[in-house]
């Protein structure tokens, strides 16, 4: 049951501003929007200098290009002219091998006729020997470099790719966070910076106000305190306009204003007052924070 004397409640609107600064410092190079102006989401707000922040895109975008280049060459492995020639000597070095053999083999059936001395034998083996371990080498070789890059190798190359990306897309976002645009739509309540001043990192340029962040704030002496509870209906009548607002409560505070926190008497109970605010329902009239209004609970 509501206590007989519930009756107006005077308050004011309150609103709930949107500061949007930029995370990194800069001269303002470009003010978009001026102060009362409406904004839509995504709109332009402000622009800061960032040619350093271009210059790191640019940079980071060669050093991936870069770095691909090289994970590409390694992967594929040496270039056709390279594997040519390689091949080129392997056949070279085979040709030798064979004449190497048939010399070992003449100079074996002389040493039996004693033509020729057993040192001479050992030279033509020895030729032979080398000739082989040549065939073997090349051959090693050219399965290598058709092969590619060793597979550490590889993948420290792939990590280099990681890393060049990621720095470009850390250069990125730094440029992108030179300028800034409208999270919702609201209005300009006002913009602290004028073009070509020095703005530093967090510090607001402009700041919003969304419709839906107007809200009413009222004060209940703590005898009519249990008319109201979250979500219950009120009426707010609002000077210039025709018809009262329609209101839902949101928040209750928890402790007494103006007044110590002790034990009351019941004179000093009657001049307790708990601040309470209502948020509007959407598509209500333009409205202003500091605007004075009276609050009604709704029939």
């Amino acid at each position: 049951m509501l206590p007989e004397t519930v009756g107006v409640f005077p308050g004011y609107l309150e609103g709930e501003f949107v500061y949007v600064a930029p995370p990194l410092a800069g001269a303002l190079t470009n003010l978009a929007v001026s102060r009362g102006a409406e904004v839509a989401p995504g709109q332009l707000l402000f622009e800061l200098e960032r040619e350093s922040e271009a210059a790191a895109v640019r940079e980071a975008e060669q050093r991936l290009a870069q770095a691909k280049a090289r994970l590409e060459d390694l992967t594929k492995g040496r270039r056709p002219s390279e594997i040519a020639s390689l091949e080129a000597q392997l056949q070279r070095a085979k040709a030798n091998l064979r004449l190497s053999n048939l010399e070992l083999e003449r100079r074996s059936k002389l040493i039996e006729s004693k033509v020729i001395s057993p040192e001479e034998l050992d030279s033509a083996a020895s030729r032979r020997d080398a000739d082989q371990a040549q065939v073997a080498s090349l051959s090693a070789d050219l399965e290598t470099a058709r092969l590619g890059a060793r597979e550490d190798e590889v993948k420290a190359a792939e990590a280099d790719v990681l890393a060049a990306n990621a720095a470009r897309s850390r250069a990125r976002w730094a440029l992108n966070q030179k300028s800034q645009s409208a999270p919702v739509r609201a209005r300009v309540q006002d913009t602290l910076f004028r073009q070509g001043e020095f703005v530093a990192a967090g510090q607001p340029v402009v700041s919003l106000l969304p419709p839906e962040n107007i809200k009413a704030r009222f004060f209940a002496p703590q005898t009519q305190l249990s008319a109201f509870k979250p979500g219950t209906p009120i009426l707010i009548s609002v000077d210039g306009m025709p018809a009262p607002l329609r209101a839902t409560v949101s928040y209750i505070s928890s402790q007494a204003e103006f007044t110590p926190p002790v034990i009351y008497s019941k004179e000093n109970r009657a001049k307790l007052v708990f601040m309470i605010e209502a948020v509007f329902a959407p598509g209500q009239a333009s409205l202003k924070p500091g605007q004075p209004v009276d609050v009604r609970l709704a029939p």
